[in-house]
């Protein structure tokens, strides 16, 4: 079967939400909400191999270090896992001062009673009570009207209130979930949350927890924020309503539907970490806290380390963070592309500690969560001289001068064109000393004496090798330099100047090793970088003019590119 070419006569668009006032569209971020990972259950039941005890209490830890107030830890009626995860986080004393366990269960009284047994003993519990209210759901699979619906979900409240009075101990908080509040119209999601909260307040005046899940996303973001702004208004129990929401991903706009959800009035977001759930997966919560964060709003979650956070989460789930998920993935704060490594490299350059973020490409600086530098630029073919350049900076300490940086990368595009792949910090430095650093055919320096004429002019010695044989060069100029480019040219007759110089030390102290750059021009045709490395610079420079003669004589890769314009 093929997709239709008239979608409407199988498809109808989702019903917009009558609300000319809206106020949403003009409200900013200011705080983060409530946050409440359900990892440990919703993310947990999408597992092809759901987690075992270990990789439960592995993944709880998680977190509780990253911050977490509000954990969904089970659905202990269903479960034997889950049931026994439970009593042991209690039983234990692993569960912080701080922090509210949640649990999950249908508004029927078996699944009641033993959910509340798994959570005696709690200092404070959230008992996550829910029925399915969508018009599809009424009609398809429950076959009842909406007196009926509200009856069940009443029926579970007072059964709560029952168990409620068993245990004294705990601080209980009633949530409510209109199970497919994303397909209810809202008069009926408005009528079955006040008719729950006000059994559940007329008993305890607070606590209580509305929670409104896109259980399957079926609108566009602005109409679900329409949704929740329409019951955030017509609540008849607001004030003492904690509005929270739960979205899943079916259109792939989760994490815009949260936030344009609280916006509209929303206080509390349900979701997972990396955004595992059913079908295509709940809201991700690592992208929901650091957007906040890259605006300026503490998310109060810590995710300093969030490649530890990646690795964990991955081995409890059995499922990999995909490489370019945000802010996680190994590649978001890589670059390939010629043009945006050379604005990240800039950006870096002039980036000061003490002053806003703003480095091109980068909504945030990567070690915010633990990202490393060196990873953020890699190369291959289609990268161009500003990464390549950045790369020998940052790793090997080299200031190439600009020309050099189209000339090397010329080169480095010939390679990574010719192999095919990536290429390394380590495969990229390879090819710039075997190019210029090593470069020895034909010619070789041995040693050189300097001396100062009467006139303040310079006079040099130096023995060189020229293809095999040791050869003595005489030459005078006004400094080290011209006087060996002086020698070159009237013993080989090389007909070499210099174009360009330019030199820095790699390290600093007493071990510095001094960089030279030299640009040659040979005759009115071929021009050339060469380069040398020494304690002493004017070996350095001395051996930069060698490096140069040498690639000179040869057919070099970057000579030909630098003929073309490249």
């Amino acid at each position: 079967m093929n997709m239709y070419k008239k979608p409407q006569v199988k498809y109808r668009q989702f019903p917009p939400v009558n609300l000319p006032d809206r106020q949403w569209p003009n409200k900013v971020f200011t705080n983060a909400p409530a946050w409440c990972s359900v990892d440990l259950r919703d993310g947990n039941q999408a597992l092809i191999n759901p987690m075992d005890s270990d990789r439960k209490m592995q993944l709880y830890d998680v977190l509780i270090r990253c911050g977490f107030k509000e954990i969904e830890v089970g659905f202990p009626s269903a479960s034997k896992i889950d049931y026994d995860f439970i009593r042991t986080v209690i039983d234990e004393g692993l569960v912080p001062e701080d922090v509210s366990l949640q649990v999950l269960t249908p508004a029927r009284n078996e699944h009641l009673d033993k959910t509340f047994q798994s959570l005696r003993g709690s200092k404070r519990s959230i008992v996550h009570l829910y029925n399915s209210t969508s018009t599809v759901q009424r009609k398809i699979v429950f076959k009842k009207d909406r007196k009926s619906i509200i009856q069940l979900a009443l029926d579970g409240v007072y059964r709560v209130l029952d168990n409620v009075s068993k245990y004294p101990e705990t601080d209980w908080v009633l949530e409510y979930s209109p199970e497919s509040f994303s397909g209810t119209e809202l008069d009926f999601a408005l009528d079955i949350c006040d008719a729950v909260s006000d059994v559940w307040l007329s008993e305890f005046g607070s606590n209580i927890i509305v929670n409104l899940p896109a259980t399957v996303e079926l609108s566009s973001p602005n109409i679900f924020a329409d949704q929740i702004e329409w019951m955030s208004r017509n609540l008849a129990f607001r004030d003492k309503t904690c509005l929270s929401i739960h979205t899943h991903n079916d259109r792939g706009t989760a994490v815009a539907a949260a936030e344009l959800g609280l916006l509209a009035g929303a206080d509390r977001v349900e979701g997972t970490l990396f955004g595992n759930g059913e079908r295509t997966g709940n809201v991700d919560l690592v992208t929901l806290a650091l957007n906040l964060y890259s605006q300026g709003i503490s998310p109060n979650l810590d995710f300093s380390d969030i490649e530890a956070i990646s690795r964990s989460v991955e081995h409890c789930n059995q499922m990999q963070v995909h490489p370019r998920h945000p802010y996680a993935g190994e590649l978001v704060f890589t670059a390939f592309s010629g043009s945006h490594q050379d604005a990240i490299k800039k950006g870096f350059t002039s980036q000061q500690s003490d002053s806003l973020w703003e480095v091109p490409y980068l909504p945030i600086d990567p070690a915010d969560i633990g990202r490393n530098y060196e990873k953020i630029i890699r190369v291959n073919s289609q990268s161009g001289k500003g990464g390549i350049s950045y790369i020998l900076r940052s790793e090997y300490g080299l200031q190439l001068p600009r020309g050099l940086e189209i000339e090397f990368s010329a080169h480095v595009q010939d390679i990574a064109d010719t192999y095919k792949t990536e290429l390394t910090a380590d495969n990229i430095w390879e090819a710039f000393n075997t190019e210029y650093l090593e470069a020895s055919t034909p010619f070789s320096l041995f040693g050189y004496m300097e001396r100062q004429n009467a006139d303040g002019s310079c006079r040099i010695e130096a023995t060189l090798q020229h293809n095999g044989q040791e050869v003595m060069i005489y030459g005078e100029g006004n400094g080290p330099l011209a006087a060996f480019v002086h020698g070159m040219n009237s013993t080989f007759g090389q007909n070499l100047s210099i174009v360009d110089y330019s030199e820095h030390a790699t390290d600093s102290g007493s071990e510095a090793t001094a960089i030279a750059y030299v640009e040659v021009k040979q005759g009115n045709e071929k021009q050339l970088f060469g380069v040398g490395s020494h304690s002493n610079i004017t070996k350095a420079s001395l051996l930069a003019v060698v490096s140069a003669a040498n690639r000179l004589s040869g057919a070099s890769a970057c000579y030909l590119r630098h003929e073309q314009g490249g």
